[in-house]
């Protein structure tokens, strides 16, 4: 029995690969150590295969002449488009960063950033509402169907850089630190009502020791602060799969925002 394969739908699909595989390396909620190596190079291969036509019709040179030319080229072809596939996963991971950035500010205004742990799914160090609502932002990932919007952005990056173009340093860089603007004012408001009660919470208490030193009021506020933190915490975590249909617009439009 013969086999054969043409030889510009292999060198597309291995390149195309290449780079859908860097960006699930990356990219929430496929970074995660709970996803095997295997798994994630098994679909960028079958993602890159399905989308060999779409890549054909945008890649700026010939399908089949660097594999059947110099090998050096064919190579740097291959880091190139590791290195767009890791920087695109990055701006991903930059945008739903602002979910375990409010997390993290809920746990510093409400007293439990001293209870920090390290996150072995995730690889990360954080405390309780930091990896709470970490999780919780992955499990909504998949449970609203947002990381077939990741995934689709990711081949849609194959119109904005196509295959034998170098990514855009100057669009990236811009887009990088949107990205990191973007994701402070998300975590703020994200978890600002809840920073602003215990912001108030705090005064009451100091208002309360200048009237009445010998109640220590402060030591009572520790307490206090964990009741709200819990009660309050849930009601803004009611807001979080909004929260999560948006950035997954956000992190699809950044994608596709990237040229070559």
């Amino acid at each position: 029995m013969e086999l054969s394969f043409e030889l510009g739908f292999l060198e597309t699909a291995i390149l195309a690969g290449v780079r859908l595989a860097a960006f699930l390396v990356v990219s929430p909620p496929f970074h995660l150590s709970s996803f095997p190596g295997p798994v994630k190079v098994a679909l960028a291969l079958g993602i890159a295969v399905a989308a060999v036509p779409r890549v054909q019709g945008s890649s700026q040179f010939a399908a089949g002449t660097l594999l059947g030319g110099d090998a050096a080229q064919f190579i740097g072809t291959l880091v190139v488009q590791a290195v767009v596939g890791l920087a695109l996963g990055f701006i991903v991971r930059l945008v739903f960063a602002a979910v375990q950035a409010a997390g993290g500010l809920i746990d510093l205004f409400g007293g439990f950033e001293l209870a920090q742990g390290y996150d072995p799914v995730s690889g990360s160090q954080g405390a309780v509402f930091s990896r709470f609502y970490y999780m919780a932002a992955l499990a909504l990932l998949f449970a609203s169907d947002a990381h077939q919007l990741v995934i689709s952005g990711a081949v849609r990056s194959f119109d904005a850089v196509p295959l034998g173009a170098g990514i855009n340093l100057e669009s990236l860089a811009t887009l990088m630190s949107t990205g990191l603007s973007q994701l402070m004012v998300s975590a703020v408001q994200i978890a600002g009502p809840l920073i602003v009660v215990l912001f108030l919470a705090d005064v009451g208490l100091g208002l309360l020791t200048r009237v009445a030193p010998a109640l220590n009021a402060f030591a009572l506020g520790f307490p206090l602060k964990i009741f709200i933190t819990l009660a309050l915490g849930s009601v803004a975590f009611l807001a979080l799969p909004q929260v999560i249909a948006s950035l997954s617009s956000r992190a699809f439009s950044a994608m596709t925002g990237v040229t070559a």
